[in-house]
């Protein structure tokens, strides 16, 4: 009886012992997977958080290309406008252009008849104006009227030389000047001085200073002055004019101006 008693203890001590055996066995398998499942947990979440950071070194990346594609598109707004008003002005520019082509077209063909009638005033004015050097004057009118027929000259250049014409002629009221020549006295060509006192005397005097005489606007001809009393006065004239001499006062006959009619 003992014998089985002995028996049965040593089956349940066995019994017992398997028991706790698989209960380890599996405790064990079950920590293991416990820290598997944590070690896959691990590699998950390291997985994840490279993923973020790969995904926020990404977006930052877009961030910055945007700010500075953002920059670039606000830079070519700006200058999008600022070419849209140049355009603008080049497009006035233009419109006012094809304007003054048209009025120059139409100013153009006002030159040409305008120029000969300005010609054709100077040219009379010069006939009856002081005759000093008369022959040169005339001459450059003739000069300028023939270069209105040639086509080497543009309209613009013809007028310019119309217009120094007459800026010549306007600076003879404002100078002195004194200049040799022939003149005919008592039938005879004598070499004299002429001289002119801007526009308002025109005298002249022979090289020996012998004779003295003065053109008489009114008479249209030269009248011989008194001896002696203009000889000292003309003289010294001719010496200012070639700048041989101080400006000084100078007692000059001059003409009344005629009366308008």
């Amino acid at each position: 009886m003992a014998d089985v008693r002995s028996r049965f203890r040593g089956v349940a001590y066995l019994t017992l012992s398997v028991t706790l055996l698989l209960s380890s066995i599996a405790f064990g398998a079950e920590v293991d997977s416990v820290l598997q499942a944590g070690a896959d947990k691990t590699r998950a979440a390291q997985q994840s958080q490279q993923k973020i950071d790969r995904l926020a070194d990404d977006t930052y990346d877009i961030f910055q290309d945007f700010q500075v594609v953002n920059k670039q598109i606000e830079g070519l707004r700006v200058y999008n406008a600022q070419l849209t008003k140049q355009i603008e002005n080049q497009q006035q520019s233009m419109r006012e252009i094809e304007d003054s082509i048209e009025n120059a077209t139409v100013i153009e063909r006002q030159i040409t008849p305008l120029s000969i009638k300005m010609l054709d005033a100077l040219e009379q004015y010069i006939r009856l104006d002081l005759p000093f050097q008369r022959d040169i004057r005339l001459e450059n009118v003739a000069r300028v009227r023939a270069n209105l027929d040639a086509t080497r000259f543009s309209s613009a250049e013809k007028f310019r030389q119309v217009l120094e014409l007459y800026d010549i002629e306007a600076e003879y009221g404002g100078t002195i000047d004194q200049y040799s020549g022939l003149l005919p006295i008592n039938a005879q060509e004598r070499q004299v001085t002429f001289l002119r006192v801007g526009r308002i005397a025109l005298l002249y005097q022979t090289t020996d200073q012998m004779e003295t005489g003065v053109w008489n606007p009114h008479a249209k001809e030269w009248q011989v002055l008194p001896s002696g009393e203009y000889r000292s006065a003309v003289s010294k004239a001719v010496r200012i004019a070639k700048k041989q001499a101080a400006i000084d006062i100078l007692n000059l006959p001059v003409f009344a101006p005629e009366a308008a009619q």
